[in-house]
């Protein structure tokens, strides 16, 4: 007996999350569809123009304007950036250097270094009891 294998498909918000790209800026037909994991696959290895253009000039997702400003979703939540921003509205919030986004940098800062300090702490203490400390 052979076990047809079915394809993997995924709605156009999970595919878009996965692409990094945010989906109310994507072509119709891609909203509208489902995307198979193969499909997803060639969007990675060979971006469409469309794909390229969205990931250069936006709008961007949140996840993505958070890692272009180097805060996290909830600093951006924190000084009330709800919408989407383009890669020029980054820019421009790069070099105007509000306060809010100077204080989430800052706190960002502490977050990985607070968690770098755990994770040495935790392999210290793994070679520790390895070494039968």
């Amino acid at each position: 007996m052979t076990q047809h294998q079915s394809t993997q498909t995924m709605k156009p918000a999970t595919a878009a999350k996965k692409l990094g790209v945010y989906l109310e800026a994507t072509p119709a037909e891609f909203r509208e569809g489902v995307v198979s994991r193969a499909e997803l696959n060639a969007l990675q290895a060979d971006p469409p123009q469309w794909l390229r253009d969205l990931r250069r000039d936006g709008p961007h997702p949140r996840p993505v304007v958070a890692a272009r400003l180097g805060v996290s979703i909830s600093g951006l939540a924190r000084a009330s950036v709800t919408e989407p921003l383009t890669t020029e509205q980054i820019e421009a919030l790069k070099q105007e250097r509000p306060e809010w986004l100077e204080r989430e940098r800052a706190t960002q800062a502490e977050v990985r270094k607070e968690a770098a300090r755990l994770k040495q702490r935790e392999r210290e203490s793994a070679e520790s009891a390895e070494n039968g400390g």
